[in-house]
């Protein structure tokens, strides 16, 4: 035994004593292939997962560094077993590699042959391989390439990507850093990315994974074509872009619903390029319409399925993932490995904090009582209506008012997601609503009146959950939520951690109705949150409203 800060467990946990002081050394050492799962006060949890420790070898990790890392800093004895279960499962990765063949250009070839004819008799891999090159390597059709990756990472025998990347069409592009530069997490994200060609950089909502992407840019100098949420998400990159790198207007085109410019620099909505005419996906030829040399996926854990299937189609250009969590409720986050790339660099949320770079958060759960007619209507509603029941009680509104009172002054959003509870809201609180039916131009003039300061109070959608940069928005009210979803739940306490120009402190409140499954949904949201080291308080509503 010694008095290393981590306890190794052998159902592949990893529990580090935030206060020891050898605890950061720890936490940079397992950081590459070890996942966060819980950051609350003292004791951090970490799991090994198979995912994770390929993500570390594509990131050039071996297993003896693993190993290593693990022996140094434990407390314990690690378990035998485990270590063997680590080493195995990091050799599983690179058996298989894509290459580029001299005659048979893009090839599937094993250093384990048993391993090759394994996966080549998966009804799983149908139709993606080709004819025998020889006794180790099959030949695979260059749009398989993304499609084959996703099916052998399901397989367990991840391949490794040595088929490289087109330059694609050159383009000048540079950072003016006219009164700014990039941030030393940002550099180091950038240089992480770039060191393997393609991957998904993972910063809090706040940190700048914009000048990420600029950065990247400014690397590749070449076309790029950038895929992002909505419009206004679309128009915040562009304004960025403008503002810190050598592009002109002229350069940066915008394919939406609105416009369908293609230009060097291409930012286009997820949305325009999934909308389907007569069953077909129309826009998608926009992908093949410039020779890209990087495709920047904004918000990549929301890929919509259309985009993950067609994204094989561009396994041969430069391909970077912005994100503030790669948790999806669908666990589908090992599409975003093999289609996109490895997780290339994170940030833990409290550590951008510490710097200053985010603004200090407290989170507040505050639990009404249903009225006895609200509580027999709950009651008796069906299974699938009761969320919504317990979610739109209008108990909520002036508990909501309360609130707001009580942060006059400051900039508040009052977030939701069923559109009658929102206009509910906005006469209530006599504030204006922001939802998917808002036409972009009006969308803008409320969100620069709010930046301005003439707009205290906003009532916003889900379209509030990502992309909107809101700098000085210091409070958010959430009285609804898409079910249990923790990465919305993240995105929404985003909304408030620019960080402030007086240096003050975020508040972050979620509106629940208690004995009700609001309560129960409210609490697997705050999970990630909660991984990340923010500690809900519960109040009681009565409280609130007595203030």
């Amino acid at each position: 035994m010694t008095d290393g800060p981590l306890i190794v467990q052998s159902d592949k946990t990893l529990l580090l004593e935030v206060d020891h002081p050898d605890a950061g050394a720890c936490r940079m050492a397992i950081a590459p292939f070890a996942e966060l799962e819980r950051s609350p006060e003292h004791v951090h949890t970490y799991r090994l997962t198979p995912l994770g420790l390929w993500n570390a070898r594509a990131a050039g990790h071996d297993a003896e560094s693993v190993v290593d890392a693990l022996l140094r800093f434990s407390r314990y004895p690690v378990p035998h077993a485990l270590l063997v279960d680590v080493a195995e499962t990091m050799d599983r990765y690179g058996r298989l590699q894509l290459a580029n063949h001299p005659t048979h250009g893009l090839v599937l070839q094993a250093s384990d042959r048993a391993v090759l004819i394994e996966v080549a008799k998966s009804k799983k891999l149908a139709g993606m391989l080709g004819a025998k090159v020889d006794a180790d390597t099959v030949a695979v059709h260059p749009s398989e390439r993304g499609r084959l990756k996703q099916a052998l990472l399901k397989l367990g025998w991840p391949a490794e990507d040595l088929a490289g990347y087109v330059d694609g069409e050159a383009h000048p592009i540079s950072l003016t850093e006219d009164g700014w530069s990039l941030r030393s997490y940002q550099r180091e994200a950038v240089d992480s990315f770039w060191a393997g060609g393609s991957g998904v950089v993972v910063l809090p909502c706040g940190a700048g994974k914009t000048m990420v992407g600029a950065g990247a840019m400014a690397e590749a100098k070449a076309t790029t074509l950038i895929l992002v949420t909505n419009t206004v998400a679309g128009h915040q990159w562009k304004r960025e872009l403008l503002a810190r790198t050598s592009l002109t207007e002229d350069e940066i085109g915008e394919y939406s619903g609105e416009r369908k410019e293609i230009r060097p620099v291409t930012i286009a909505t997820y949305q325009v390029l999934t909308s389907r005419r007569g069953g077909a996906f129309t826009h998608l030829d926009l992908f093949s319409a410039r020779d890209w040399g990087l495709v920047i996926y904004d918000e990549v854990h929301l890929l919509p399925a259309p985009i993950f299937r067609f994204t094989a189609d561009l396994q041969a250009r430069r391909r970077l993932g912005l994100t503030a969590t790669l948790v999806r409720e669908d666990g589908r986050e090992g599409d975003v490995f093999s289609l996109i790339g490895p997780k290339r660099y994170d940030a833990p949320w409290k550590d951008i904090e510490a710097q200053g770079w985010i603004a200090p958060a407290d989170c507040t759960e505050v639990r009404v009582t249903l009225t006895e007619e609200e509580r027999m209507a709950y009651a008796t509603a069906e299974p699938e209506e009761r969320y919504r029941m317990a979610a739109t009680a209008r108990t909520k509104l002036p508990v909501v008012k309360a609130i707001v009172d009580k942060h006059a002054g400051d900039q508040v959003l009052v977030i939701g997601a069923y559109i009658d509870q929102l206009h509910q809201l906005s006469e209530y609180l006599d504030a204006p609503v922001v939802q998917g039916a808002t036409t972009t131009k009006e969308r803008e003039r409320l969100f620069d009146a709010f930046r301005a300061g003439e707009l205290s109070t906003l009532v916003i959608s889900r379209v509030g959950n990502f992309s909107i940069d809101l700098p000085e928005a210091a409070v958010a009210i959430q009285v609804s939520g898409t079910y249990g979803s923790r990465q919305e739940e993240a995105q929404r306490l985003g909304r408030v951690l620019r960080p402030k120009a007086d240096g003050r402190q975020a508040h972050f409140y979620t509106v629940v109705a208690r004995d009700t499954i609001d309560t129960e949904y409210a609490a697997h949201r705050q999970r990630f949150l909660a991984e990340q080291g923010y500690a809900y308080s519960i109040v009681d509503a009565d409280d609130v409203l007595s203030a």
